[in-house]
């Protein structure tokens, strides 16, 4: 009986460390939640100033979320695996920043894509926009705020704990499933959503997120693709992220003509075909570059079930250099 529960390792199964992962997260996320509430009911009543309130409590809300899954998270790998933080590969690892602009490189780059086909196929247009440099300007830094705080609490929750603890416990195919139907589902309440498109291209969006998380075994690869896919979509070229309009004062600003089933309409790219094809291409790509590789240490502790974890050694230098001859 006891075998339902503990493997031959001594460790909680990893199903059952997924329910606990769960229940956690909703218990401190019902506890932020209220907490938010009071803060807000506060602001209200004594009617404090609060410039860009919309913006604020969006970053607040999301940030709010990031930590509540980072703490849910800790707790679980802590104490029922007995890892550290750094496993959660979220630290600053060697390598860490190379992987964050590669895949911000990659997330801008496979956007372009998309359009590009887009384009081709005869109805996406653009022109410069006509609001002043200064509101542009503005709009960059908030959108570049935004896109990465709303990227990081999607990574935390969807390539975070949960795909990680199945990953040890050699499932990794079994989180890569559960994570993606997830994310997919997740946006199926968004604003002008596309039937079938919409759930196709974030599930298969969420799997070359997670590609991007087993290349490396870390959230700084995953989280340079998101964040830099959703600011190209929504500051630079202007076109609805996911369905909603998040950023006002864009560099270009789109116009749809159609066909839709490839670029997506009202919904934006990510409703279309286009996007079906670049997302493809660059998994595929993710998958084979040699660009980047997971550290012998984060390797380790996200692909075995109880894994040696010696105390990290303070290095002078993160070169790259340093990297590729650690990783040899």
């Amino acid at each position: 009986m006891l075998k339902i529960f503990i493997n031959p390792y001594g460790r909680l199964r990893s199903g059952w460390r997924l329910v606990l992962y769960v229940l956690v997260l909703i218990a401190i996320s019902y506890v932020l939640t209220q907490a938010l509430r009071v803060i807000y009911a506060t602001v209200l009543v004594k009617q404090l100033p609060l410039p860009r309130a919309n913006f604020a409590w969006e970053i607040v809300s999301r940030g709010g979320f990031t930590l509540a899954a980072l703490a849910a998270a800790y707790l679980c790998v802590r104490f029922l695996e007995g890892l550290p933080w750094r496993s959660l590969g979220l630290t600053r690892h060697t390598g860490w920043l190379r992987d964050f602009l590669i895949g911000s490189a990659i997330g801008f780059a496979a956007l372009i894509v998309a359009v590009g086909i887009a384009m081709i196929g005869g109805g996406l247009r653009f022109s410069l926009g006509d609001d002043g440099w200064t509101a542009i300007t503005r709009s960059l830094i908030g959108s570049v705020v935004l896109f990465i705080v709303g990227a990081l609490a999607e990574e935390v929750l969807f390539r975070g704990y949960g795909l990680q603890t199945l990953a040890r416990a050699r499932l990794a195919w079994l989180g890569v499933l559960l994570t993606c139907l997830l994310f997919g589902m997740a946006h199926l309440s968004n604003p002008n959503v596309v039937p079938g498109f919409t759930l196709a291209n974030t599930v298969l969006a969420g799997i070359w997120l997670a590609v991007a998380y087993l290349r490396t075994r870390s959230l700084w690869l995953p989280l340079g693709v998101h964040w830099a896919w959703n600011w190209a979509l929504g500051w630079f070229f202007g076109i609805s992220v996911s369905g909603a309009n998040l950023v006002s004062h864009p560099l270009f600003e789109s116009r749809d003509a159609g066909p839709f089933w490839l670029s997506g309409g009202s919904y934006g790219i990510e409703g279309g075909a286009a996007c079906t094809i670049a997302i493809a291409l660059f998994t595929i790509f993710l998958w084979r570059t040699s660009l980047v590789s997971a550290t012998p240490e984060l390797l380790r502790m996200t692909s075995e079930e109880n894994p040696a974890t010696p105390r990290p050694v303070v290095r002078p230098s993160t070169d790259y250099a340093d990297y590729k001859k650690e990783s040899v």
